[in-house]
C-alpha cells in the first residue's frame, strides 16, 4: 500500500496511515468488498483527515484522533456543508470515518468517540421509481432498436441482459458476472445461481422467455463462449461493461418515452414491485433480491402504496 500512504501523508501521520492500509486490506481481503467500495471508503476517510489537518494545524496521530470532540466532527459537517456536499454524502463519508474508527478500537489502537457522539444527517427516503409492466416487457424487444447502426448480435445480446435483469431481479454487476455454464438451456432449467453482495449466493427463477433469448444471443455471438467464461462479452470478446447496458437503456428511454430515472437498476425495482402488486408476499422478495435486511425490501410497499394512490387520483371522478 505504498502508494495509499504517499496519497495520506500531508493529512495522516505516520501511524494513521499504517492503520489505513492494514483496514483498506482488511475491508477488501476479509470484508470481501469490492475495489470500488473500497475506493470510496478511502477517500471518505482522507477527506475527514485532510479536514483535521488544517482544523488541527497538522496531521493528526492515532492519539490526536483519540482526543477529538464532537464539535471537531460537527465543524468537519458544516465545513462540508458550506462546500454543497448533499447529506446524503455527508452521511457516507460519516459512515467510512466510523468505520475505520471501529477497527481502530478493535485492534486496541484507540477510540474515536467524538464520531460516534455526533449524529449523521437526516436523509429522506428516495422510493425507486420501476417502469411499466408494459414497458419493462418492451425492453428486450430488439425491434425497438431496428434502425441503430449496431450488429445483430449485440441487440440480441442486450436484449438478453435485459431481460434478466427485469426477469430475475438481479443487479447487473450479478448479471454480468454469469459464467456461460451458469445458464441453462431452454427447457433444461427455470434456475440460475447468481453471486450477490459480500460474495453471497442465491438462486433465482429465470424466465423460459429469458432463456431463449439468451440462447439466440449465443448462438448468434461470433466470439467462442467457453463454459467457464462470463455469459456476456464486449464488441472485443471480452467481459461485458456495465456502461455498455447503462448505455442501450439510454437509447431505449427514447423509444420507449421512459424517464431519466429508467436504468438497469430500475429493471430490478420493477421485478420487487410488479411481483409485490401481483401477490408476491415481502419475505419470498426480499430472498429473491437478496437483501440482507427485509427493511430493504420493505420500501417497495411504499412504492406499490404509492402507485395505487396515483392510479385512484387519475381514475376517480372525485379526485
Amino acid at each position: 500500500m505504498p502508494a495509499m500512504k504517499s496519497a495520506l501523508e500531508p493529512y495522516a501521520a505516520r501511524d494513521v496511515a499504517a492503520e489505513i492500509a492494514r483496514w483498506l486490506e482488511h475491508l477488501a481481503s476479509e470484508r470481501r468488498m469490492s475495489a470500488k467500495t473500497v475506493e470510496a471508503y478511502e477517500r471518505d476517510v482522507r477527506q475527514f483527515l485532510q479536514f483535521l489537518a488544517e482544523h488541527l494545524g497538522g496531521a493528526p496521530s492515532l492519539r490526536e484522533l483519540a482526543k477529538l470532540a464532537p464539535q471537531d466532527v460537527r465543524a468537519f459537517m458544516a465545513a462540508r456543508r458550506a462546500d454543497g456536499t448533499s447529506g446524503r454524502s455527508l452521511m457516507r463519508g460519516l459512515a467510512g470515518a466510523r468505520s475505520f474508527a471501529r477497527f481502530l478500537e478493535r485492534n486496541g489502537k484507540g477510540k474515536v468517540g467524538a464520531l460516534a457522539a455526533v449524529r449523521a444527517p437526516k436523509v429522506p427516503k428516495t422510493l425507486p421509481k420501476p417502469l411499466s409492466m408494459s414497458a419493462a416487457k418492451r425492453i428486450a424487444d430488439a425491434d425497438l432498436r431496428a434502425g441503430e447502426d449496431r450488429e445483430t448480435w449485440v441487440l440480441a445480446r442486450d436484449a438478453a441482459a435485459l431481460a434478466l435483469l427485469y426477469g430475475s431481479g438481479l443487479r447487473i454487476s450479478e448479471a454480468l458476472g454469469l459464467k456461460r455454464s451458469d445458464m441453462p438451456a431452454p427447457g433444461l432449467g427455470d434456475a440460475i445461481t447468481v453471486t450477490g453482495k459480500g460474495n453471497k449466493e442465491r438462486m433465482v427463477p429465470v424466465l423460459p422467455q429469458v432463456t431463449q433469448l439468451v440462447a439466440e444471443y449465443i448462438a448468434l455471438c461470433p466470439y467462442d463462449l467457453p463454459a467457464d467464461g462470463p455469459l456476456f462479452v464486449g464488441a472485443r470478446g471480452g467481459p461485458l461493461l456495465p456502461r455498455i447496458l447503462q448505455l442501450t437503456m439510454e437509447r431505449l428511454r427514447g423509444a420507449l418515452g421512459l424517464p431519466d430515472s429508467a436504468t438497469p437498476h430500475a429493471l430490478r425495482h420493477s421485478f420487487a414491485t410488479h411481483l409485490l402488486t401481483r401477490g408476491g408476499d415481502l419475505r419470498s422478495i426480499q430472498e429473491l433480491l437478496g437483501h440482507a435486511s427485509l427493511s430493504t425490501t420493505q420500501i417497495y410497499t411504499a412504492v406499490d402504496t404509492d402507485r395505487l394512490l396515483e392510479v385512484y387520483r387519475s381514475a376517480h371522478p372525485r379526485a
